[in-house]
């Protein structure tokens, strides 16, 4: 595999991630731990509850250290490409500055963000404190690790991954926030339960969030390792993972962050980190999402859907009478509404904010005491219906054919399939999506705003 080659337009933003009273290279903003980066103790102790790993412990900082360094650096108006140069303070310098970790760590997160990313490190001053051995759930005969959070996929994915293993051996790791479909006392005692460690900066400049995909493999990797399992099951479905890759707009660098192209690189810093790795599978890569919603629906004890989230945007842009809702417009509103559409799944139009996208128009589709409409919000409609339309428009259009091609041919060696199969796997996949898409539109009224903004019609 190689790393695209990226255009060095920007000055580098040093960082150096460093323990209490230790100095930093001349120039660097200084990230302390404890400070900028905040481990959670309670976090910890629901990864660390078998042994303390101090190289693991490590990983988690530098996953750390890139959420920093994107959160505290803007992207230039002219370029997406940021350069940074982050030294990370590290219980093993000989070992992180090893050609094999050193590059798989740089190839990693340039991969995943588009950025450039040199980094060098320094001894800790002092060991971090192995955690409190916590007294934690964890299945006697774990296979398999999870990513688990509050959407579609992933509780459908588990509701079929949990069935087609009678229940047995099958390990979440929280992505998100706690969930609903656990009793609280219950959550105390797993592992696994809480992302451990926060990051704090001055002043947030950067919305993009690239890393968060290095974030979440990172520490589904570590409790893989933790939990002494060889298997990740990614819960995204086909349009999730090759969607954001391939159906991008302007300069947007592609967003690989569930795709198998990024963690096959994940899998090699484990390798190079610790000698070993688990393997990330897809099995739902080649359904939609909506095929997937329909089977976990038809299981004889099917998962709840009330309570799951798609939407990206924040409550205080989406909140109707002081109750958080979904927008029901941004491109990951749009997947979910079509899917539930195609599983057959209703659902109460107050799930949303635009409970109506058959009005005549954008503001009419609103519910009613919502009066936060802004440009912003217009953007993110307008965005949602061209993402489906690109997407489904990659099945047909001739000027996509050798796209298309690539990205097979790339996906199937890291899959280690035979890249004719994988390209009809792709097309077929992007051909039912686009009759998905279709489906949706044909049940919006006529002069429905959504139609209007579509290029494919019914």
């Amino acid at each position: 595999m190689t790393t695209p080659v990226i255009r060095l337009v920007d000055e580098p933003l040093y960082v150096d991630v460093v323990d209490a009273g230790a100095r930093v290279r001349d120039g660097a903003d200084r990230a302390e731990l404890g400070v900028a980066i905040q481990l959670s103790t309670e976090g910890l102790e629901s990864y660390f509850f078998a042994d303390w790993r101090p190289i693991l412990f490590d990983l988690l900082v530098v996953a750390a250290a890139a959420e920093y360094c994107d959160a505290a650096k803007a992207r230039s108006t002219v370029s997406w490409t940021r350069v940074f140069d982050v030294r990370v303070a590290v219980h093993d310098v000989k070992l992180w500055s090893s050609p094999p970790v050193k590059a798989s760590l740089e190839e990693a997160l340039t991969f995943l963000t588009g950025d450039n990313w040199t980094f060098s490190f320094s001894a800790r001053r002092q060991s971090a404190d192995s955690v409190r051995q916590a007294s934690l759930h964890l299945p006697p005969a774990a296979k398999a690790i999870m990513p688990y959070s509050d959407g579609l996929d992933s509780r459908a994915v588990h509701a079929l991954t949990a069935q087609a293993a009678g229940g047995a051996g099958l390990v979440r790791v929280r992505l998100g926030s706690v969930g609903f479909d656990e009793p609280q006392r219950q959550r105390r005692r797993a592992a696994f339960t809480l992302v451990p460690y926060k990051v704090k900066v001055p002043r947030r400049k950067e919305s993009s969030a690239r890393p968060r995909g290095f974030k979440f493999a990172v520490v589904t990797g570590v409790a893989a390792q933790l939990a002494g399992v060889a298997r990740i099951v990614v819960t995204e479905s086909g349009q999730g993972a090759f969607g954001p890759m391939m159906a991008v707009s302007g300069q947007i660098y592609p967003d690989y962050r569930v795709h198998p192209l990024f963690t096959a690189r994940i899998e090699q810093l484990f390798e190079a980190l610790v000698g070993s790795t688990a393997r990330y599978e897809y099995p739902r890569l080649w359904s939609t999402k909506g095929e997937t919603l329909a089977e976990a629906a038809a299981l004889p004890n099917p998962p709840s859907w009330s309570d799951t989230r798609s939407c990206w945007q924040q409550s205080r842009h989406c909140s109707v009478d002081e109750h958080r809702r979904q927008c029901g417009i941004c491109a990951a509103c749009m997947l979910r509404r079509m899917s539930m559409f195609t599983a057959g799944l209703p659902e109460p139009a107050d799930t949303y904010v635009w409970e109506n996208l058959s009005a005549p128009s954008f503001e009419a589709g609103v519910a009613e005491g919502f009066t936060a409409i802004t440009g912003a919000l217009r953007e993110h409609a307008i965005a949602g219906v061209l993402h489906m339309d690109h997407l489904a428009d990659l099945a047909t259009a001739p000027s996509a054919a050798r796209a298309v091609r690539r990205i097979a041919r790339e996906t199937a060696e890291v899959l280690r399939e035979e890249p004719i199969e994988v390209e009809g796997r792709l097309r077929s996949l992007l051909a039912r999506h686009a009759a998905e898409w279709r489906r949706f539109l044909e049940s919006l009224a006529p002069d429905s705003f959504v139609r209007g903004l579509a290029a494919v019609q019914p």
